[in-house]
């Protein structure tokens, strides 16, 4: 297990300041689009690109391969280049995580490895889910345990029960955040009291939270979170950055509204419409989006002009 680096980090913005965490997570991390030529390969000069347009917005870091990287259409040598593509072209004061999570432990652990090798700095596991019924508190605090206990980075723990219809169990992230290779979670399920009680109930360990959505990053933040993962910063990352900002300066009322006018265009790019949506709201801001791996389809024109008022309505366009 290697070591981790001590750096300087707050817990969060309502929690009393307890240990310094080893690793700052704190702030806005993009989980990235894998962008698509027109014949569905990953289009690398075209990931660099939105690399270099990325660099000016002061995000804390980048996760790759996350649920909007289209993590399941890659190919395990694609996974391991696209880690390897933005390790290059991103600057060493900025955190990299990488999606490593697969249905058996032992490939959990031979991917997680990967992707240290190619460079990142941080895995992000999520719940192994095909086998739900048989996916225990136990068992997931054992698969976990042998993925921290392995990992040459540290790991975070990533719940998005949405896409795997499995929420990681309280007594499982209590338990798991005491490992001290394991030093997060992200929760992308959107219960602010689930939320607040991780944070409570693992005040005392080296564990962030991170919340999953920009829908509730105020309200993750009131809790005592420590950042988000916000696929909404793919589209617009300053503002998302400018949220944080505030909430950690603890001007309210400006967060709130800013808040307020994020979480329809965030929903619209998500639930309602998904990656499609996603890389179609990228383009309209000078990114490259393209289209999705089959079977995701394309928008509608219809879906199109219903994404594009909505962040009309919201003052974004």
């Amino acid at each position: 297990m290697a070591a981790r680096v001590v750096r300087r980090q707050c817990r969060g913005l309502s929690t009393p300041q307890a240990a310094e965490p080893s690793f700052n997570l704190g702030g806005i991390f993009p989980p990235l689009a894998t962008p698509f030529s027109p014949t569905q390969e990953v289009d690398y000069a075209q990931l660099e690109g939105n690399l270099r347009r990325y660099a000016s917005i002061p995000f804390r870091g980048l996760v790759v391969l996350g649920s909007n990287g289209e993590y399941p259409y890659l190919a395990s040598h694609e996974r391991v280049e696209v880690v390897s593509c933005v390790r290059r072209a991103l600057p060493r004061d900025r955190l990299l995580l990488a999606g490593s999570g697969c249905e058996s432990t032992q490939a959990t652990i031979e991917l997680t490895v990967s992707m240290a090798e190619a460079g990142a700095d941080v895995a992000l596991v999520v719940t192994p889910c095909y086998y739900r019924g048989a996916m225990t508190t136990a068992a997931l605090i054992h698969h976990y345990t042998e993925v921290g206990d392995a990992s040459p980075i540290p790991v975070v723990l990533y719940s998005v029960p949405a896409n795997t219809g499995l929420d990681l169990p309280m007594e499982a992230v209590i338990t798991l955040a005491q490992h001290p290779n394991i030093i997060g979670i992200k929760d992308s399920g959107g219960d602010i009291t689930r939320m607040g009680l991780m944070v409570h109930k693992t005040r005392q360990e080296d564990f962030q939270v991170l919340a999953g959505s920009a829908s509730f990053l105020l309200a993750s933040y009131a809790v005592g979170a420590s950042g988000g993962v916000c696929a909404l910063a793919n589209v617009l990352g300053d503002p998302l950055c400018q949220l944080d900002h505030l909430c950690r300066k603890g001007q309210w009322q400006e967060a709130r509204d800013l808040q307020h006018r994020l979480i329809e265009p965030n929903m619209a790019v998500t639930r309602r419409f998904g990656i499609p949506g996603l890389k179609k709201a990228m383009e309209w801001f000078g990114y490259y989006g393209g289209p999705c791996r089959a079977p995701l389809a394309p928008l509608s024109p219809a879906q199109v002009e219903e994404l594009r008022s909505t962040f009309s309505a919201n003052g974004w366009l």
